[in-house]
Formats: structure tokens, C-alpha cells, sequence
């Protein structure tokens, strides 16, 4: 059993643990930790890594906690339309972002209430893409088990902006999608 957090737009690291062919259990009882992969992902823009956040309703949280279950995503920001248009600036030029870019935008095109539904949409979004089959569900309770993300560096993938920065590891899941497409697969059982 492998338990991870909520992540939005995870790193490549967090699902490399899916295809270890382990039952996942996400995290859903525990506190919502801010400025953490639970409402941030990191993305290769073209002036090096650029993280987008979204924002966060905090009416719901008591004494400055709230269950990542009730997290709730604020309604203030254009935090949307900013997302998209960071993504397609970013991955225009990459190999499949063409063809890919649809399975993406209609989560940007509508609101969402929660947090964590967001997360999981996008991760089922990605797991379809990658065609990878996990056992996946949430935790029942707090489990208080340490994340069991892979650490070890990843073999180097092509990535648009490489010939200014470098190869920039363990980014969002995006990255390794719209660069290499089908052979996304290859990246996460190495």
C-alpha cells in the first residue's frame, strides 16, 4: 500500500509510485499544508521553472486548519485563465501538446469547488493518458504514514527550453506528457 498526497498536476515522481503496482490510497483526513504540491505544480516556462498555485478558500478553516477533504478553491482570482495560458505559452512548441490540449482545457474552462476533486480530475485525466491501470481510491481516516514518493532521479526526457536550462527534473506530470506523449510510460518505470 502506498499512500500519497492530493497533488495538483503532480511531479513525475508521484506517479512513478502508481506504476509500482501497489494499491494508492490519497491522503484525504489530513491537514491541508500550504505551499505544497497539494495546490502546486511546477512547470519548464521559458524563462526556467515557473510554479502555479491555486488559490485557496480559507472561510472554512478553523484555527488555521482545515481537512484537504473540505479545501475549498477561492472564487477571487482569474487563477484559471492565468493556468492555461501559462500551460500553452509553455508546452505550445512541445511534441503533443497539439494533440493533447483538449484532454486539458475543459478543466480550466470550469469552476470547481473543491480542491481535492480538482486533483483527482486531473490525476484520472493523466492516468488515462499515460494508460496506466492503478489501484487508486482515498483513505478512510488519517493514516499519519509518510509519503512513499520515488527519489531517485529520473532519466532525462526531452523538454522545449533544455537548450536554455538545462534538463529540470521531477517537474509536473504535464512536462513528461506533452513532450513525450506515448512514451511518457517509458520516463516513470525507469
Amino acid at each position: 500500500m502506498i499512500i500519497l498526497p492530493s497533488a495538483y498536476l503532480p511531479p513525475v515522481s508521484w506517479f512513478a509510485s502508481l506504476v509500482r503496482g501497489e494499491p494508492i490510497f490519497i491522503e484525504q483526513h489530513e491537514n491541508y499544508q500550504k505551499q505544497t504540491i497539494r495546490n502546486r505544480c511546477t512547470i519548464d516556462s521559458p524563462n526556467g521553472p515557473m510554479n502555479l498555485s491555486i488559490p485557496i478558500d480559507r472561510s472554512t478553516f478553523v484555527s488555521g486548519k482545515c481537512l484537504m477533504k473540505d479545501v475549498k478553491i477561492s472564487t477571487h482570482a482569474d487563477w484559471r485563465r492565468q493556468h492555461w495560458y501559462a500551460i500553452e505559452t509553455t508546452y505550445f512548441n512541445s511534441p503533443f501538446f497539439e494533440y493533447l490540449q483538449d484532454d486539458f482545457r475543459p478543466f480550466y474552462n470550469r469552476e470547481w469547488r473543491f480542491l481535492m476533486d480538482f486533483n483527482e480530475a486531473l490525476i484520472y485525466k493523466c492516468i488515462e493518458l499515460l494508460d496506466i491501470h492503478p489501484q487508486i481510491g482515498r483513505t478512510k481516516e488519517y493514516t499519519g504514514i509518510n509519503y512513499s514518493v520515488q527519489s531517485e532521479p529520473f532519466k532525462p526526457y526531452y523538454q522545449v527550453f533544455q537548450h536554455k536550462h538545462g534538463f529540470l527534473g521531477d517537474l509536473s506530470i504535464i512536462d513528461l506528457i506533452f513532450n513525450m506523449g506515448n512514451e511518457s510510460i517509458l520516463a516513470l518505470t525507469n
